[in-house]
């Protein structure tokens, strides 16, 4: 069985990384015969190095197969590039499946191209939902598990929603979250890390403590007006505890735009190899995001997060784990960043299957498939 594993930006890298692993472990129990043939398509959505290939390095995954190289562009730009490469790449390698991840505009392209050539499509992180519709992310989701053949889920919402859209209960399969396989097995080597050290941060260290920040989100960086009063609020953070800000390379451009990178306090540093944010996230007092996975990793690592969002597709970190949503609130921001430094922030509880091996759940299934297949 040929499976293609497709990864176009910074999350996807972190979600294939244990499949490709699960596929070796697999293959190895089987008395050598090589049941299942992964091929990593990469396809160059995101191709900054700090964005990209430092995590093929980071994460252990093979050198891609094919590197599509499509760049950047609007959605519909890069997802129609995305889709004319990722064809003649399927014409050349017949593949038995393709293996989609996350939400980016990589995955719904990959799916789509398989879908029009019959070839079943499984998608990893099938069923999240945010029910905002103005999210890019949440056309994708909802699109790709539209077209989807086998639909891996982290958690019980996830199921629930996927049923509500019509999709068949045997197409859906609950493994848990391969974004916390690579959280936990890169953990230890990530806690010996000393990026404090290396970055030499004035006034930062870990015994006060600081805040980790991400921002990247085209609705809350884009705008100046949506930009400002995150900024503000960040600023405002700032005043209580250290900020260290790795900075994605669209935000820079928006905060350089607005004239908004400055703030005492707050260290506006390079993208860090996955590695390395790791190290720094393990040791946060709290963390300030609005990416889904800080989400899901902050829960698991029973560290409190302050979600910069209205919404979530992830409403078990709300429900189970450490994560509050406060948006752009300026007050609601200070008030939960009062209560972490008081030594009351949310506490959380890990869910269900969210314990390293949802990428060997994964294989299992797929080769049943290659068994039925026969």
């Amino acid at each position: 069985m040929k499976i293609i594993s497709v990864a176009g930006a910074r999350p996807n890298f972190m979600k294939i990384a244990p499949i490709g692993r699960a596929i070796k472990k697999w293959n190895n129990a089987s008395n050598g015969t090589r049941v299942l043939e992964n091929v990593i398509v990469h396809t160059g959505q995101h191709y900054d190095e700090n964005m990209s290939q430092v995590f093929f390095e980071d994460l252990d995954i093979a050198p891609p197969d094919i590197y599509l190289a499509v760049g950047s562009g609007s959605h519909g730009e890069q997802t129609g590039k995305i889709m004319i490469e990722f064809e003649r790449a399927c014409m050349d390698i017949r593949p038995d499946l393709v293996l989609v991840v996350g939400d980016v505009n990589s995955t719904i392209a990959a799916a789509l191209v398989a879908s029009k050539l019959h070839i079943p499509v499984a998608h990893v992180e099938a069923g999240l939902r945010s029910f905002d519709r103005r999210m890019p992310e949440e056309i994708n989701r909802l699109l790709t598990d539209a077209i989807s053949n086998y639909l891996f889920t982290t958690c019980h919402e996830a199921n629930q929603n996927l049923l509500k859209e019509g999709i068949p209960e045997e197409n859906i399969f609950l493994v848990g979250d391969v974004m916390i396989d690579s959280l936990l097995y890169h953990k230890e080597r990530a806690g010996r890390y000393n990026v404090l050290k290396e970055l030499q941060l004035k006034g930062v260290d870990d015994f006060r403590g600081y805040c980790l920040l991400t921002l990247h989100r085209p609705s809350n960086v884009d705008t100046r007006q949506s930009l400002m009063p995150i900024m503000e609020a960040v600023c405002e953070v700032a005043r209580y505890i250290p900020v260290i800000f790795p900075v994605h390379p669209r935000t820079a451009n928006r905060l350089k735009q607005f004239t908004l990178m400055k703030g005492e306090g707050i260290h506006f540093i390079q993208p860090l190899s996955y590695m390395k944010f790791l190290s720094l996230m393990l040791k946060a007092k709290f963390v300030m995001t609005d990416s889904g996975g800080i989400q899901e990793e902050t829960t698991v690592l029973d560290i409190p997060c302050l979600t910069l969002r209205d919404t979530t597709e992830r409403p078990v970190t709300l429900k189970e784990g450490t994560n509050i949503l406060v948006f752009n609130d300026k007050a609601k921001i200070i008030r939960e960043v009062q209560r972490i430094m008081e030594g009351s922030g949310k506490k959380g509880v890990c869910p269900e299957l969210w314990d390293g091996k949802a990428a060997e759940r994964i294989v299992r299934i797929l080769a049943g498939y290659q068994k039925q297949k026969i």
